[in-house]
């Protein structure tokens, strides 16, 4: 299923909608919507530099609520590594890949993440393999 592949069994019962945040908190966004265009063959349209996809969380909710186990999420993974393969990114995201590049993180760990860790007795976090991402992104831009 990985890269949406089985997106047909979709019977557009709306169950990847219900507690879906991208939905919640954005009017443009609708994985139900998203899963039909792919079934008709119209995910290309997609496929723009401020595509709605941007707005999936990637949460896994619409994948844990699909009684078909279609896993919309999926479908918009590969949707977005479309658009990627284009070089159709959005201008936030370059923010996100210079923190990665930078920090190994998409966010910035705050003095109050760890204190609310050390309080949750959560143990300290790892630095992350800051080289080793670095590396990765260059060979599959490369």
């Amino acid at each position: 299923m990985i890269g949406g592949v089985g997106h047909s069994a979709c019977f557009q019962c709306g169950a990847c909608v219900g507690d879906c945040p991208g939905a919640r908190y954005s009017e443009r966004f609708n994985p139900r919507q998203i899963m039909l265009m792919a079934i008709l063959g119209l995910a290309d349209r997609l496929v723009t530099r401020d595509s709605l996809v941007w707005d999936c969380t990637n949460c896994c909710n619409c994948v844990e609520h699909c009684p078909q186990d279609v896993q919309p999420m999926e479908v918009i993974i590969a949707i977005k590594n479309m658009i990627r393969d284009r070089g159709l990114f959005p201008e936030k995201s370059e923010t996100i890949v210079g923190a990665v590049l930078e920090t190994g993180r998409t966010v910035v760990m705050s003095d109050l993440i760890h204190k609310r860790r050390r309080e949750l007795d959560l143990p300290a976090l790892a630095k992350p393999p800051v080289e080793e991402l670095a590396a990765i992104l260059e060979t599959d831009n490369g």
